[in-house]
């Protein structure tokens, strides 16, 4: 490609005076105060600016558009692409950015953990789509991008032709744009307005990083924290649990990174970057027969098995991710209960109860909080119904090869 000029490259803002003519060149570094929830392990630079710069560049703001992936492990989440598609794709939406007398680059990383981080590369042929997607990436060194062994690739074409994908014979007549992702390639395409769809570019990143960061020793998943005190806990739960105590919860998307040096965020936040290992993990169920009780200990065996299942009142969403598995769901889960012995985290099991007895935000977290400081019995299912047999039978359809260990 030719006539790339960067825009807003973070990693050399530190080093750069604010001018009239670059009002976005706002940086500061923050050195984060040693704290007993703050991890010690090298973090990431904030922008200060962080909150003023996306607002300028959030005007506009869609959902739900298509996303289309190849390489996804199968099971569920978006339509695919075949490789002669995405191909043909990738080489109409190159020449049409190398045909823009401005380009504008980015890099950035997906993990705010450098230990098991994935660096990005963004090019845009639109300044205001660049600084959308750019506020998403944490700060990475000079360079850095081109000495990674497995980067990624972001190609933005915000005005190439609405019939993009019609025309190479992919159906899509969603004039604002859709989204295509090639995992074996390590590439994205967002074309026409699906920079402004950021649940579905995060969820297209989040598929694309997950097998490069999982080879790191960083294990990524579906999850929030809760930090009480001196504690991290570790959640994973439906959307709607999350919704209801969303203000209790960092980050504000569900995305965690968990390895040794301990709790990293996927997408830039505003805020603290790092934490420590969680003291322990709540898994939250929806079962609305009563067989799973309020509140018990699980053994790690046990939160490996309900968290592969993760049921929700009569559905089973493995591992908690509702989106594109990169990643087989039974190898994280055997990785999960690895780090769970390992570093002797204590795990419980919520049922939130669905329906119209839903626990609301400030229930749930409470019976967090006091669950650290209470002897919570061991898991014991109430008797009645059929819900263990749905577990084995789903599971097992689903992955064959589950270990002894893991057990309901």
């Amino acid at each position: 490609m030719k006539n790339f000029k960067p825009f807003f490259v973070e990693s050399s803002f530190a080093r750069s005076r604010p001018t009239s003519s670059n009002p976005f060149f706002l940086s500061s570094q923050r050195k984060f105060a040693a704290s007993a929830s703050v991890s010690q392990d090298e973090g990431r630079v904030i922008d200060y600016s962080y909150g003023l710069n996306l607002a300028l560049a959030g005007k506009e703001s869609l959902s739900g558009l298509p996303l289309l992936v190849r390489g996804h492990v199968p099971g569920g989440g978006p339509s695919e692409i075949s490789k002669p598609h995405f191909t043909k794709l990738l080489k109409q939406v190159t020449n049409h950015i190398s045909s823009i007398s401005n380009i504008f680059v980015h890099d950035g990383a997906i993990g705010s953990s450098p230990k098991c981080d994935v660096k990005v590369r963004l090019i845009s042929d639109s300044p205001s789509a660049m600084l959308s997607l750019s506020h998403m990436l944490w700060e990475t060194p000079t360079r850095a991008v081109s000495q990674d062994s497995c980067p990624l690739t972001v190609y933005v074409a915000t005005s190439i032709s609405p019939g993009i994908g019609e025309s190479i014979g992919l159906g899509s007549k969603e004039n604002d744009g859709f989204i295509a992702a090639d995992i074996e390639r390590s590439s994205l395409i967002l074309c026409g307005k699906a920079f402004s769809d950021s649940n579905t570019t995060k969820e297209a990143l989040a598929a694309l990083s997950g097998p490069v960061i999982f080879a790191r020793g960083g294990l990524p998943l579906s999850a929030r924290l809760l930090v009480s005190g001196d504690s991290v806990v570790l959640l994973f739960a439906p959307k709607r649990t999350f919704k209801s105590c969303r203000d209790l919860l960092v980050p504000s998307d569900a995305g965690v990174i968990l390895s040794s040096k301990g709790l990293a965020f996927l997408f830039q936040t505003g805020g603290s970057n790092l934490f420590k290992l969680p003291a322990s993990v709540f898994l939250a169920s929806s079962d609305s027969s009563g067989v799973i009780p309020s509140v018990s200990k699980l053994s790690p065996g046990q939160a490996a098995y309900h968290f592969l299942a993760g049921y929700q009142n009569g559905k089973f969403i493995p591992a908690y991710n509702k989106g594109t598995w990169s990643i087989d769901p039974l190898e994280l889960a055997k990785a999960f209960l690895s780090k769970l012995k390992d570093d002797q985290i204590s795990s419980y099991l919520f049922n939130v109860n669905g329906g119209e007895n839903n626990v609301n935000g400030k229930d749930f977290a409470k019976v967090v909080q006091s669950t650290l400081s209470e002897n919570i019995p061991p898991f014991r299912a109430k008797s009645g119904g059929d819900l263990e047999e749905k577990y084995k039978s789903f599971l097992l359809s689903k992955f064959p090869d589950l270990p002894e260990e893991f057990s309901f």
